[in-house]
């Protein structure tokens, strides 16, 4: 396949588009993730994967078989996770949104939205549904219904390509009231994608009949076993009839899978792989199905959309480089996997001080970010904290606590042998190099404030945490009731620590909830602006935070040294 689409790129002089009128090619992408941008903000950092890359690539394909025969989509989560994005979700309200304007800019025949585009609220993704509509580009939600069963987003459009009828159908990940309040997403339930999809390909199908179908899932590619609602990529193409492309997204794992009559394309995250797929036709009946994952060179873009958006860039660059405050001690989330460290203190600092909570939960949520000591500007804040989480509190008892606690710390690490963190070695999808990774995500890996306790790696799951006290020497009681404060994520069930780790029903998580504050971003870059001027005494203190540890250190020290060398 690689070497058919090289030699499509170089014959572009030379064969006219016509040429080539039996293949469709289809282009994807997902998990952008704002990466709108190939320039920097701050100067120093480096050039980045973005969308101009993928102009350049998808331009350099439309010149090699004809714009005619090629199809551009996207997989969702498009409008969150960047500066650019935070911009003009939540700053620029009262102009276009960038992101309409850019995939009409690059010539998107269709959007699926994802969980973080609905994170972000309705007062945005209103917004931006209404102009993408404007633009022509639909944003397609097909098993978001609204309570009288019609649906609140677009479910499909019939796209036309050198005289065929392509049906492409887009779908959002049902897993959303496991990670968002529901008032994020009032006024629609997200449907299970099984049946939901073969049932609608059917319908659709024989109402329309269609050349060739494609369909987009912001879901995972997942095992196949059907065991995760999150991830049914694999679920639902290894049943599906009458689909020929099937696009993932959500897990941000470039991956390819072939069967004769049906390809599922997962083209990654943060436009730094595309997907592709090509449909050969005989007449108006596909007869070949092949698809990769194309590598994006961030060194070539389109120069003529990076002249378009310029305005927007600087717009964002200098509201990026507002000056907030200063830092006496970089902020390293790495260290989080090894013990207290300035970065989870500081978290945990906020939202105590924030929400007036007993006890705080808190992980990296960056896996290896660094603020580095000195000046700090908005930039800052998105490595921080990268996510629209609001802070949450919640009631648990002190049992419920321990039982998170050991259900978290079980993700984490392992009973030592050759290792005491959770990792695993495993060839990287996008260079095949064998590299070692955390066997779950980090994100996470909560550690508790508010209380002393320590971690015994030497001991199996369910007696490893021992709550000593909490934080200012009163006793820790397993019956005692304790304000718990969270991210929204984790309140409403988001890595099972409250469900599964404390044994606290789904359906009981409504009415632990005491209270809800704005964004956690928010209350960091308060407190920042607040005391101007940040350092370890007024972020770890012990009298509020407490302490913990993993013991023993003589055990636990050297293998947490050679892990984090193996993973880092």
């Amino acid at each position: 396949m690689k070497r058919f689409l090289i030699s499509l790129l170089f014959a572009a002089v030379l064969v006219p588009a016509a040429a080539c009128p039996r293949d469709l090619h289809v282009v994807t992408t997902g998990d952008i993730h704002g990466t709108y941008f190939n320039r920097p903000y701050v100067e120093g950092d480096r050039p980045r994967s973005s969308m101009v890359s993928v102009k350049y690539y998808v331009d350099s394909l439309r010149a090699a078989v004809g714009p005619d025969n090629v199809l551009l989509l996207d997989c969702g989560d498009s409008v969150q996770g960047d500066n650019a994005s935070y911009y003009f979700n939540y700053v620029a309200t009262d102009v276009p949104h960038i992101f309409p304007r850019l995939v009409k800019y690059m010539g998107y025949d269709a959007c699926a939205l994802g969980n973080h585009d609905i994170e972000t609220g309705h007062a945005v993704y209103d917004r931006i549904a209404a102009q993408m509509q404007q633009a022509g580009i639909p944003w397609l939600a097909g098993n978001a219904f609204r309570p009288d069963g019609t649906g609140y987003f677009q479910e499909y459009t019939v796209v036309r390509k050198a005289g065929r009828k392509i049906l492409v159908m887009g779908y959002d990940n049902p897993n959303m009231g496991e990670w968002l309040s529901e008032e994020v997403f009032s006024g629609m339930r997200f449907a299970n994608l099984i049946p939901l999809v073969q049932e609608r390909v059917d319908q659709l199908r024989a109402q329309i009949k269609p050349d060739a179908v494609v369909v987009l899932i912001h879901s995972g590619t997942g095992k196949g076993d059907g065991s995760s609602l999150e991830n049914q990529g694999l679920d639902i193409f290894n049943t599906i009839r009458g689909v020929d492309v099937l696009v993932c997204a959500h897990d941000h794992n470039p991956v390819c899978c072939t069967r004769p009559e049906c390809v599922l394309v997962n083209g990654g995250a943060r436009s730094a792989n595309v997907g592709h797929a090509v449909l050969r036709f005989r007449g108006r009946k596909v007869v070949e199905r092949t698809a990769e994952t194309v590598r994006m060179d961030r060194r070539k873009v389109d120069e003529s959309m990076v002249a378009e958006f310029d305005k927007d860039w600087r717009t964002v660059r200098d509201f990026t480089l507002t000056k907030v405050g200063r830092l006496e001690m970089p902020l390293l989330s790495r260290e989080a996997y090894t013990g207290m460290c300035s970065y989870i203190d500081f978290l945990q600092t906020v939202q105590l001080k924030a929400s007036g909570a007993d006890i705080s939960v808190a992980a990296p949520l960056s896996f290896n970010s660094k603020v580095a000591a000195g000046e700090v500007v908005f930039n800052d804040m998105f490595k921080i904290y990268p996510f629209e989480n609001q802070l949450y509190v919640l009631d648990m008892t002190g049992r419920e606590i321990l039982s998170m606690m050991e259900y978290s710390y079980d993700r984490w690490i392992v009973t030592p042998g050759e290792h005491v963190l959770n990792i695993k070695q495993a060839s990287d999808v996008r260079t095949g190099a064998k590299r070692w990774s955390f066997v779950n995500r980090s994100y996470n890996f909560d550690s508790a404030a508010g209380i002393n306790y320590t971690v015994d790696v030497t001991k199996p799951f369910g007696s490893r945490v021992i709550i000593s006290s909490m934080a200012g020497g009163a006793p820790f009681e397993p019956d005692a009731h304790y304000k718990v404060a969270m991210t929204s994520y984790r309140a409403n069930g988001g890595g099972h620590l409250v469900t599964t780790g404390a044994g606290i029903p789904r359906e009981e998580l409504p009415g632990r909830i005491v209270a809800k504050y704005p964004e956690i971003r928010d209350f960091v870059y308060q407190f920042i602006k607040e005391h101007g001027e940040v350092g370890p005494g007024l972020i770890s203190d012990r009298s509020v935070l407490g302490s913990w540890e993993f013991v023993p250190q003589t055990v636990a020290d050297p293998l947490l040294e050679q892990d984090m060398s193996l993973v880092f």
